[in-house]
């Protein structure tokens, strides 16, 4: 039986025209995309909270994603609160939830964490030299990664503080919890900061839109999974880069449903 999976996108309706009109598609249609390409049997619906989207009945879901977000605002910030609302209510209906980068955040805040603006400043392009924990290399949630591991990321914000009771299963340099699990008290949350959803081409056009990378950084992360120089010149593992690894956590996540 096909998983029926609901994406929250994270983003409103304006920032989604803009990603429409740039790069094709919103934040939740990406985010679809990417479950698809793993699981083409998956049914996916959307909701927009931030557009005034209500949730479907959750006890038909078999999860729950939450995405990244381009909003100027944290998780912390009571702007956040129609996403902080939805997760609340997948967390109390004890849907098994999956969280990139914002939706990552919003999972620590939501859980009694903490998120604000790094103090290293943003990760953009490739989050480099993550590395696992203990914890992390046991998990299923990262079965498959190797220490060292590289992916795809844009992010300001990060989680500053865990909830309690939350487990950290990789980190880098740059952030101290690059992934973490929630499983306790009804609650079966799984995240990441960075975006296994995200192909090169998109975080590509993306940073260079976005003149957060040189021309030629920005051309070599583009065609990093074609190119075993050009991963090469980024600092990164050419395997890592491949769309099947890359989206490790997504298919590690749709097999435990």
């Amino acid at each position: 039986m096909a998983k029926r999976i609901l994406v929250v996108d994270n983003d409103p309706g304006e920032i989604n025209a803009r990603k429409r009109a740039q790069y094709g598609e919103t934040t939740g249609e990406g985010y679809a995309a990417a479950l698809k390409a793993v699981d083409p049997a998956c049914d996916v619906a959307i909701a927009a909270p931030y557009d005034g989207d209500a949730l479907p009945l959750l006890s038909e879901l078999d999860g729950v994603v939450f995405t990244g977000s381009a909003v100027d605002w944290t998780t912390e910030d009571p702007l956040a609160a129609a996403l902080a609302e939805a997760m609340r209510r997948v967390f109390a209906a004890g849907v098994p939830t999956l969280g990139s980068c914002n939706g990552f955040q919003l999972a620590a805040s939501v859980l009694g964490g903490a998120t604000a603006p790094s103090p290293n400043g943003r990760e953009d392009g490739l989050a480099l030299g993550i590395r696992l924990t203990d914890a992390g290399r046991t998990h299923p949630l990262l079965a498959g990664r190797n220490d060292g591991y590289a992916a795809p990321c844009v992010h300001r914000d990060e989680v500053v503080r865990v909830p309690q009771g939350a487990v950290v299963l990789a980190a880098n340099s740059h952030s101290p919890v690059q992934a973490m699990v929630y499983e306790r008290d009804g609650v079966r949350f799984w995240g990441m900061q960075y975006h296994p959803e995200y192909s090169l081409k998109f975080i590509g056009a993306r940073v260079r839109d976005w003149d957060l990378f040189p021309d030629d950084k920005a051309a070599d992360l583009t065609v990093a999974d074609e190119d075993p120089d050009a991963a090469a010149r980024l600092g990164v593992r050419f395997a890592d880069m491949q769309p099947e690894m890359r989206m490790t956590e997504i298919r590690n996540w749709l097999r435990s449903l």
